[in-house]
């Protein structure tokens, strides 16, 4: 899909997929870890996720209808779409400047709220729209300053959306040891915070 496809579209109702068995709707989030694969792309993204704390490297939010999807990556904030049902980035990376990830599992931050259908509904359409409205904004490098809205990383652009519901994804964890470090919005705490279901991984029990 032309990730520059649609940049105006807003979404006006709640689409729902699965990938890997697990179900989604907009503005559920899609979590990875960086790396995959035995070519020189899957090494680059492994060594660069043992940067990030936790298993959790990258945060993608999905949108629909189908496979639509929105992160903030090497390309910027931009759309791509996932190729069938199964998360294969190979397939992907084309769209998503290369980057290589596996799925970790979904996260559902709405899921245990006390909110009614209409409320979660009127929700996840504003996420969906706020996100669509930061399609070609670059990449934020500066993970100490989540709060700005010209540059975006992966989980502040989930952090942003969801904080306009009055939910914060950031549980201030930081880095131990490294004061100032607990305004990063960590992919892994994202995961911790809400709640979510593992992908199913060949070999585990």
């Amino acid at each position: 899909m032309d990730s520059t496809a649609n940049t105006s579209l807003e979404a006006e109702m709640i689409y729902e997929y699965q990938v890997n068995e697990l179900m989604m709707h907009t503005g559920d989030l899609i979590c990875t870890t960086d790396g995959g694969g035995a070519d020189i792309r899957g090494q680059f993204w492994r060594l660069l996720g043992k940067l990030i704390p936790g298993d959790v490297d990258h945060i993608v939010v999905y949108l629909g209808p189908e496979g639509r999807c929105i992160e903030a990556g090497p390309l910027g904030v931009s759309l791509f779409e996932i190729s069938g049902n199964i998360w294969d980035s190979e397939k992907m990376a084309e769209q998503r400047g290369q980057l290589i990830d596996e799925l970790y599992g979904v996260a559902y931050p709405l899921q245990g709220k006390d909110l009614t259908e209409a409320q979660i509904v009127h929700m996840r359409e504003d996420i969906a729209n706020y996100c669509l409205g930061q399609i070609g904004k670059p990449y934020n490098i500066d993970f100490l300053d989540p709060y700005r809205e010209n540059a975006f990383y992966c989980s502040q652009l989930a952090y942003k959306a969801y904080l306009r519901e009055g939910i914060d994804l950031n549980t201030r964890i930081g880095i131990p040891n490294i004061p100032g470090t607990e305004s990063i919005i960590f992919p892994q705490e994202i995961w911790s915070g809400c709640a979510h279901c593992r992908a199913e991984v060949e070999g585990n029990s």
